[in-house]
């Protein structure tokens, strides 16, 4: 061998150590998970009841792991934004999204929208709620069934509020007109504040919305709740009905968050979010937190968090094909 084949034989030898020393084991890798911050991606604005619960799951996670996980905040696009960010992230579990019902709905509503089925990876069901139907205290309805009489004695009058076109109130209050054949106008708003500002003002005769947000004004009596959408009444409010019991048979409606990933996240990180997060939520503490804010914490494994995707985004395409609504 010559000098000079010596010499380069040398710097490709220095090279490839070099390159080694520089290159972490995949193994390693994972083992170390998270070593760094970790973002969490929500479509939903900044102070809403689910931020608020998704913020107390961060907040534990960054304490159970000390390292930071951070609440990003993209609403936009009927969630897509926040979607697409999650699924070009490099799927090393250092970028999850904040994945509930309305991306089970969004399949069926949205060209652009993510199917999370095919390009997100289940960690870990974190969160359930339920939907309130109330009016204002001013209204004349003492019950749900005085509200169905009174559409019916007077189609194409009454309305019900909900959030933006979209969303899973917005849907529940679809799926309740088309079960009663009721003849009524579903008007959605911006946001739980314009919405609950409309209750108020009596612009709309009927609001679906999560009982969270709407807490401060029924304990201010200011709004008169007439069921809930769960299976069984709420603990807090022992004395509303559930649909069945207000007169609307085989109606439930829960809404429901979850974390989610990118689709080749690593089985090591998926693992210990999904046992770290288990463990916080069965926390009673974080429980009664999750409680004051209006939702209940539910630990729910990667196989049967996928399964309840699958069995809502069916769900949700026969309410949306019934009700006539296109894809925007």
């Amino acid at each position: 061998m010559t000098k000079s084949s010596r010499a380069v034989a040398a710097a490709s030898f220095l090279a490839l150590i070099l390159w080694l020393c520089l290159t972490p084991a995949p193994a390693a890798a994972q083992a170390d998970y998270p070593s760094r911050p970790v973002k969490i991606i929500t479509p939903l604005a900044a102070g809403s009841a689910s931020d608020i619960v998704l913020r107390i799951l961060a907040e534990k996670l960054s304490d159970h792991f000390s390292t930071q996980f951070v609440v990003q905040n993209q609403p936009g696009g009927g969630g897509v934004v926040a979607d697409r960010t999650i699924t070009n992230a490099p799927p090393d579990g250092y970028t999850l999204g904040w994945v509930g019902n309305n991306n089970a709905i969004g399949v069926s509503l949205f060209r652009e929208a993510v199917d999370p089925r095919k390009e997100f990876r289940p960690i870990v069901g974190v969160s359930e709620f339920a939907y309130l139907f109330v009016t204002s205290a001013a209204s004349p309805y003492q019950s749900l069934q005085d509200w169905m009489d009174a559409a019916r004695a007077k189609p194409g009058t009454l309305t019900i509020g909900t959030s933006s076109a979209g969303t899973s109130n917005y849907l529940a209050a679809l799926l309740f007109k088309s079960a009663q054949k009721l003849a009524v106008t579903v008007v959605p708003y911006r946001g739980p504040a314009e919405l609950s500002v409309a209750l108020l003002r009596n612009d709309v005769d009927l609001v679906v919305n999560a009982y969270g947000g709407l807490r401060p004004q029924i304990e201010a009596g200011k709004v008169r709740a007439l069921a809930v959408t769960s299976a069984t009444r709420l603990m807090e409010l022992p004395d509303v009905p559930t649909m069945a019991q207000a007169g609307v048979p085989d109606y439930v409606v829960t809404s429901w968050n979850s974390l989610y990933g990118p689709k080749a996240m690593p089985d090591r990180a998926v693992d210990k979010l999904t046992q770290a997060s288990t463990q916080i939520l069965n926390d009673p503490g974080v429980q009664a937190k999750f409680k004051e804010a209006g939702f209940d914490a539910k630990a729910l494994p990667p196989g049967m968090l996928d399964q309840r995707m699958r069995t809502e985004i069916d769900r949700w395409a026969r309410v949306i094909a019934d009700a006539g609504l296109e894809k925007q």
